[in-house]
């Protein structure tokens, strides 16, 4: 998208202030919501067709692709058995590039550097993605699924202001100029708070998938409660693809210790296990088969202190051009370690949600004890491993 954008050779384009900023970022974000459509509506499309009985109609399909891209940005649908508030992240994150890709591509086909033109464009896309979303809501509403307006219209309108800002402030050179403007520890205190988030990530997905793996018969079991269907099996298969950073932020917090849940009636921590009913979703079989604690919620345990060492470690070596002894840098990993638990306790809180009413109306970790419990052990880490690599490479 990006890469498309700069190549179009507008009138005016040449001019930093040019007018047809504003009608690019209207534009390349329409792309992004129709191309994002388009291709959820033909896999939905193709899944449907696997169903040996007709599956749902074209139709039908376009309106389950249009109630998944509202999901992905906040919204909420309100179906029989109540409201259902759950983001598939990674979905959220496709979302996300593209209208980052959207903004960038702006800049650079416009040459903007900062200033009017770029809040004009930034403010255009944000406002048209917003409308768009709006327009999509109303046209998937139905009576059994009923879209939440405000939720989808807030939702959408905050997103593409982080994905659509981050973009274009980051070709601009308006982030660096911020950045610059800042005490100097601040850039590595957010590159390590960054590496450290995504090293729980991914150790949160390693989790995952041990945890399905160990249990492959609860997952085949699963997906043969469908009864042979194989557009069930396939879309359950893939929304639980898009689920899979949910599931990581669910296992960071089994990490940290407060657990997460499924419901009221499942709650799994390293202090106990409760087993309830949950939606027959292949991820699932991930859960444990009985009360006692799996090993692998043990071992997790280290997920927090081994984010926070990597924290730690990069904020160490980023300090290397200031003038920061060991014991400062150690105290500079303390805060690197609190960001990481900010940022942990914000990733819970977007990866819950709601799947119903009554035992499944929470499902999720808890964004405030994760957040916390991240911090407390990652700090720790964060500020060994910045002391220590302070001190073996001061210069």
């Amino acid at each position: 998208m990006a890469s498309l954008l700069a190549r179009l050779n507008l009138p005016g384009q040449r001019d930093p202030g040019s007018p047809h900023a504003p009608v690019l970022a209207a534009a390349a974000t329409a792309a992004v919501s129709v191309l994002g459509l388009l291709g959820l509506g033909l896999a939905s499309v193709v899944v449907q067709t696997l169903d040996p009985a007709g599956g749902l109609p074209v139709a039908g399909s376009a309106r389950l692709a249009g109630q998944l891209w509202l999901l992905a940005q906040g919204g909420g649908l309100t179906l029989g058995s109540g409201p259902l508030v759950l983001a598939p992240l990674l979905l959220t994150l496709g979302v996300a590039w593209g209208l980052s890709s959207a903004g960038r591509g702006v800049v650079r086909a416009c040459d903007l550097t900062g200033g009017r033109p770029l809040a004009a464009a930034v403010a255009t896309a944000v406002g048209t993605h917003t409308l768009l979303t709006v327009l999509l809501a109303l046209l998937v509403d139905t009576p059994r699924a009923q879209v939440d307006l405000l939720r989808s219209a807030v939702g959408s309108a905050v997103l593409a202001v982080l994905a659509v800002g981050w973009g274009a402030a980051r070709d601009s050179g308006l982030l660096d100029d911020v950045l610059d403007h800042l005490p100097g520890p601040v850039r590595p205190l957010l590159r390590a708070g960054a590496a450290g988030l995504l090293t729980a990530a991914a150790l949160g997905l390693a989790v995952v998938a041990v945890a399905v793996a160990a249990d492959a018969g609860g997952y085949a079991a699963l997906s043969r409660s469908l009864g042979g269907s194989g557009a069930g099996a396939v879309g359950l298969l893939v929304l639980s693809v898009l689920l899979l950073p949910n599931a990581a932020a669910a296992a960071i917090g089994l990490a940290a210790g407060p657990g997460f849940a499924v419901g009221s009636g499942t709650l799994v921590s390293v202090h106990g296990v409760t087993l309830g009913a949950v939606p027959a979703l292949p991820l699932l079989a991930a859960l444990p088969d009985t009360q006692a604690v799996p090993l692998v919620a043990f071992l997790s345990q280290v997920v927090p202190a081994l984010a926070g060492l990597v924290a730690g470690a990069t904020l160490g070596r980023r300090l290397g051009d200031t003038a920061v002894g060991s014991v400062v840098a150690g105290l500079y990993g303390v805060l690197a370690g609190v960001l990481l638990g900010v940022a942990c306790g914000l990733l819970a809180w977007i990866a819950g949600g709601s799947l119903g009413d009554g035992v499944l109306a929470e499902v999720g970790a808890p964004p405030v004890t994760t957040g916390l419990a991240v911090a407390l052990q990652a700090g720790v880490a964060a500020a060994l491993a910045a002391g220590i690599t302070r001190w073996r490479s001061p210069g």
